[in-house]
């Protein structure tokens, strides 16, 4: 499994801040050559986008909008685009995949309002996304904000990631694709065997300057689109078929993915030689040995599987009330800057012994550091999530005072609420789980050991057993309940289960990687 950050990067990222730029007359010049492209956009997060401006797919939902009231839709900071460029000798030197990163905080939006609708309608573009519609929505209403009516109401032709997964597993071409579908994060792994960070997606898009982990995450997510799209569009290609037949594929013949691709008789030799490639060299390699231009087999694919996002009025209108939008907008506004040093730590923590605690640092992550969580049970620290779902936050309070917790958070607006639970709400400062793990050992001055390492269940935060299971104990409490390979009963493992949700562990390749992972972040090297 290759990571997206560890792997040579497949793509050129191109940074456009300024319609008079190089990069914005090389994004007009690679959009009308690109018979394909991946869509993508990043917003300022709040707790709340996802139930506060839902989008529903099917007809109405929505609710209509209070006169006098504006939508308060999130205003869209990063459009990312990924071409797949046709070259000429004569084209600038640029490479065939690349990416660029559209600033809409700086660059005019009136610049770019007709070539990307041009883009959006093109009938000789394809246009793939990741569950594209709400992007789409967000982008319109950011377009009309800034006079560019009436923004952006339609997508064709075009290709969902999830909907390209869904024909990829299922030979059934009519077969209804699924409500409830994978991540892009999962799809790009079952598919192209690339284990695609997540971590930023949460992180503040409306910052500038972007760091450099945020311009290549946001790449990154555009540009995989175009790697899963030729996978599947490798389907279409079989060195046995003549042109006259492209069209009269039969599905049976064009539904195995990128594993079976590789190990099917019936491809021609240079596929095969090329196995470790990506799989748009795959395609380029295949389409070159047949003779058949690249556009041809977009064409069927665009015939048989094409779709279009259509956007009614009631898409357009935020499903909340706008007396909540408006009084979070003023909120933010008002805030400002105004908890930046709020949230520092003054101690001490609720374990404190002169508090009558523990000693035992107990921490309540809230889902903006969800993952922090796990990285601190890995180092032996108990670390919650909240009981629910989406909690409100005198909810998080609550359960971190009942259960002497300290709460860690990114959202400023909690802070408000910490005069409530004096020396019990810390705002973590970095983006990425390994800092935000250094932050928290040294801030509240945590004493890790060795020994700590991976003594707690990463699942639900529980206990271990106090002594190992043996291999019979180990089989019998896997049964029905937990898949181990048989190998590794023998080979004279340590069996652990939680005492909570009865998980098994065991000290294997995993195992000794997390402990290499987490000494150095622990400082167990001094």
């Amino acid at each position: 499994m290759e990571s997206s950050k560890t792997r040579p990067r497949p793509f050129e990222i191109h940074m456009v801040t300024a319609a008079d730029s190089p990069a914005f007359s090389l994004l007009h010049w690679a959009l009308h050559r690109s018979p394909v492209v991946g869509l993508d956009a990043e917003w300022k997060p709040s707790r709340k986008n996802h139930h506060q401006y839902g989008v529903s797919d099917g007809g109405g939902g929505a609710a209509t909008s209070a006169p006098g009231r504006t939508p308060s839709f999130p205003t869209v900071s990063l459009l990312q685009i990924a071409c797949r460029v046709r070259r000429e000798p004569s084209d600038p030197a640029v490479g065939e995949s690349p990416v660029f990163l559209v600033d809409l905080l700086s660059v005019p939006l009136p610049a770019l309002y007709e070539l990307l609708r041009e883009m959006f309608v093109a009938p000789s573009v394809l246009k793939l996304g990741f569950k594209f519609k709400q992007d789409l929505v967000y982008l319109s209403s950011t377009f009309s904000s800034q006079g560019c009516h009436p923004g952006f109401d339609r997508v064709e032709p075009f290709l969902d990631i999830t909907s390209i997964h869904h024909h990829l597993k299922n030979q059934n071409v009519g077969k209804k694709v699924p409500k409830e579908t994978k991540s892009l994060a999962a799809i790009c792994l079952e598919v192209l065997n690339i284990l695609l960070s997540k971590e930023l997606q949460c992180s503040d898009w409306a910052c500038r300057p972007l760091s450099e982990d945020q311009m290549l995450y946001a790449a990154s997510d555009a540009y995989y689109l175009l790697e899963i799209f030729a996978v599947f569009q490798q389907k279409f290609i079989t060195a046995d078929k003549p042109l006259s037949s492209l069209t009269e594929l039969n599905v049976s013949s064009a539904t195995v993915g990128l594993k079976e691709i590789l190990t099917e008789s019936n491809i021609c030799d240079n596929v095969l030689r090329i196995k470790f490639c990506k799989a748009s060299d795959m395609v380029k390699s295949s389409a070159l040995s047949a003779h058949i231009p690249l556009n041809i087999f977009i064409s069927t694919i665009v015939r048989k599987f094409g779709e279009k996002i259509v956007l009614k009025e009631s898409d357009k209108v935020p499903r909340s009330s706008r007396r909540k939008a408006k009084r979070q907008s003023s909120l933010n506004a008002n805030n400002k800057g105004q908890f930046d040093s709020i949230g520092d730590w003054q101690g001490p923590p609720p374990w404190d012994l002169s508090l009558g605690g523990d000693g035992c640092p107990k921490f309540l992550c809230d889902v903006m550091v969800e993952g922090l969580a796990k990285y601190l049970r890995c180092v032996g620290i108990d670390a919650a999530i909240p009981s629910s779902k989406k909690p409100e936050p005198r909810q998080l309070l609550d359960q971190a005072y009942k259960e002497e917790r300290v709460l860690l958070t990114r959202d400023v607006k909690l802070l408000k609420h910490q005069y409530l639970m004096r020396n019990q709400v810390y705002r973590v400062k970095n983006l990425l789980k390994n800092d935000q793990l250094r932050e928290v050992i040294e801030t509240f001055q945590l004493k890790i050991t060795e020994e700590q390492l991976m003594s707690r269940c990463t699942k639900c935060n529980g206990s271990f057993i106090q002594k190992p299971l043996t291999t019979e104990e180990a089989i019998a409490a896997s049964r029905g309940f937990q898949v181990i390979p048989d190998c590794l009963f023998d080979r004279n493992l340590e069996f652990w289960q939680c005492m909570d949700c009865h998980q098994l562990y065991w000290e294997g390749t995993q195992y000794q990687n997390a402990v290499q992972k987490f000494i150095p972040v622990c400082n167990l090297n001094d």
